[in-house]
Order: C-alpha cells, then structure tokens, then sequence
C-alpha cells in the first residue's frame, strides 16, 4: 500500500509529479466553495489518476498529517498492493429513511473477502446515528465501518459530497475494502464531562429535539449560552447533549447540535434523540480534549502493529475545533505521537463521526470525538 498526498492551493495541485495511473481510491476534502467553484479541483484528480475512485466531500477544516486548513485542498492517492475497492452511492430524500440508506449501502457492498467500509454523509438532512443502525445490520459479521458526516465550516448551510467528479449536498457514499491482506483499526477519544441536572425527554421526532422536562428544547438552551444564544446553531456546539444509559451498562453518546428552528423551539441533532431518554448537558476543555486525543491514540482496540500502518485517516468534531482554537492541531499531534508509526494522515473536521465504540467492532453515531482508522496491508 502506497500513499500520495497532494494539496491544491490557488487552483494548482502539488506536487505535480509523481505517476498515479495504478491508484485505485482518492479521498478528496476542501471546503464548500472550492467545491462549487473550482472547476479543474476534481476532473484534475481524475486525469492524474483515471483508474481511481475518487470520493470527498466538504469540511469543517482539512486535515493533511498534523495540519488543519480551511483554504487549502488536500487529496490522498492511495494505490493498494492487494485490496479491492468498490464505492455505493445513495440519496438522502429524507432524514426518515436513513437507517434504510445504511442498509443497501451495507448489502451492495457486502461481499466475499469485504473487510472494511469508510462512509462519507451529507451533514445537515441525515440522522447518524439511523445510518450507523442500518450500517450495522446489514453488514456482514466482523465487517467494520467508520467514516463521518460532512461539514460547512460553522455556517450550517451546506454540505457537499463527491463522488468521481460529482458534487452533490444530498448523498451518501460507502467505499468498500476487499482482500485478506487489507490491516485495519481504529480508536476514538471525546473528554466532554457532565454539567447541570439531568432531564427526560418529553417530545421528540428522530434526530428532533423539542421538549425537555416540558419545556422548549431551544429555551433551554439559550439560558445556558447567555450572550452566545445569537451565534446558534454554532455555540451549541459547546454544550453537546449527552444521551444517558438507563441502567448503566450501555455506554453513554454524545449527541451535537446542527440546526435550530425558532418557530417550533426545536433543536435538531446530528442524531436521533429518543422520547423519554434521560439527557444531560456537557461542556469540554481545552486540556481534556488533548488528553482524550492522547488516549484515543494509546487504544488497546489498535492492531496491526503502528509498523504497518500506511494511512490514518481521521474525523474529529467541529465542535471540538470551535473550542480548542488556534491548539486544534495539537490534538491531532498528540494523537498521531500516540499511535506512532504511521506514513500519512489525512481527514476532515465534520457534522458527525462514524466507527466503533469503545472495544466493540459495531458502528455508531459520535458528537465531539476525535475518531481514526489506520489502514495497511500485509506485506509477508
């Protein structure tokens, strides 16, 4: 497995060498506007590397290695020894049919020597964590899946998917990984901690949010942020909502806000919120948040050995970047030290985190989490 990393700046890839004709797959991530409005950004890719699929989508920042960047394309060109890839591509009508669209990406895919699924969401009209469900049924035992929901920065209007040289703000794309030499893991860290009482979830409609205690969801919200309420839906993203276990054994979500809606008093979440769940808000710091990306980095779930990692690809939270500001890159450094070994990362700051959780290989829907998989092939 062989990685390229290249990076559009003023409507030029560099490097402009070296050959990438035998790359099978290019992860593509830029912002929504060069997206839009650089027409040479992706039909570029396809004439330096014709054989490849090529899939992206918009961010919340770039990720190339320790580095994030809003201005700046990145793409990596990943040529496999061994593995097979194969992309399934579908619509998003309606939040409603999420779990559905999770399902036949995951039966499309499945396949003999399917090992791994990386998906990139639309950010503002899909529920997560319904995808994830569908994710999981319909994928073969054993098989994985991680990967996250675009992003708009913090403007919440528009999330942008690619798909060879289509753009569009209403798709799903699923990239499935075949072959017994294919190596891969993951890890994820989060670090918010519980604030205020816990509340019950009077009225909801999957990923919305309307009633807590009795009370209007976005009222209560507003008396949490003060001066910040006219920033929503971005400030939100400093006060996730955590959805509680009933008896303890389950492990807790996060779930972040992605949009707001004043005539209805309703927040809607990158997640579904069940009625009648108990919830609490959380808050996050600057130092928990690094030291959650160290920890993530250290997971025990890690195999192969950091010597045969070739690629990181990370998917870490807007929220998470709203809040560690200019010391963003630091959680990438710390968790990229951690992992140790690894030639290349690359990935985006999202609406939304998909991958395992905690020692479990099922998939599922994350808020404010840093999130990687390393990728790598067997070479004995």
């Amino acid at each position: 497995m062989k990685t390229t990393t290249l990076l559009r700046r003023d409507g030029v890839w560099t490097p402009a060498g070296p050959e990438l004709a035998r790359a099978q797959l290019v992860l593509v991530f830029a912002s929504g506007q060069a997206l839009r409005e650089d027409a040479g950004l992706l039909s570029e890719l396809q004439a330096r590397a014709p054989a490849a699929e090529i899939v992206g989508c918009s961010t919340a920042g770039q990720i190339a290695g320790a580095t994030i960047s809003d201005e700046v394309a990145v793409a990596t060109v990943i040529e496999f020894a061994t593995t097979r890839v194969q992309v399934a591509v579908e619509t998003v009508a309606d939040s409603h049919e999420s779990a559905g669209i999770g399902r036949r990406l995951a039966e499309t895919l499945a396949g003999p020597e399917l090992r791994h699924v990386l998906v990139v969401s639309e950010g503002l009209h899909v529920d997560g964590a319904a995808l994830s469900d569908g994710l999981r049924e319909g994928l073969p035992e054993g098989v994985t899946a991680t990967g996250g929901l675009a992003g708009d920065g913090t403007r919440f209007a528009e999330t942008l998917v690619v798909s060879g040289t289509a753009v569009a703000a209403d798709k799903v794309v699923a990239i499935g990984l075949y072959g017994a030499d294919l190596e891969v893991s993951w890890g994820s860290g989060a670090g918010w901690s519980q604030f205020g009482p816990r509340r019950r979830v009077t009225r909801s409609r999957g990923n919305v949010l309307y009633e807590l205690d009795g009370k209007p969801a976005l009222s209560l919200y507003k008396t949490y942020l003060g001066d910040r309420a006219s920033g929503l839906p971005a400030t939100g993203l400093l006060f996730p909502l955590e959805l509680l276990s009933e008896d303890g054994n389950a492990p807790s979500v996060v779930r972040t806000i992605l949009a707001v809606d004043e005539v209805e008093q309703s927040v809607t979440f990158a997640g579904r919120v069940p009625q009648g769940a108990s919830v609490q808000l959380t808050k996050l710091t600057v130092e928990r948040l690094i030291r959650a990306a160290e920890q993530a980095g250290e997971g025990e779930a890690r195999h192969p050995s950091p010597q045969q990692a070739e690629l990181a690809f990370i998917v870490s939270c807007v929220g998470r970047r709203l809040l560690l500001d200019q010391r963003t890159e630091e959680e990438l450094e710390a968790m990229l030290q951690a992992v140790g070994g690894v030639r290349a990362a690359t990935g985006f700051y999202s609406y939304g985190e998909l991958g395992p959780r905690g020692f479990t290989r099922d998939c599922h829907l994350h808020n404010q989490t840093l999130t990687y998989t390393l990728l790598g092939e067997r070479t004995d």
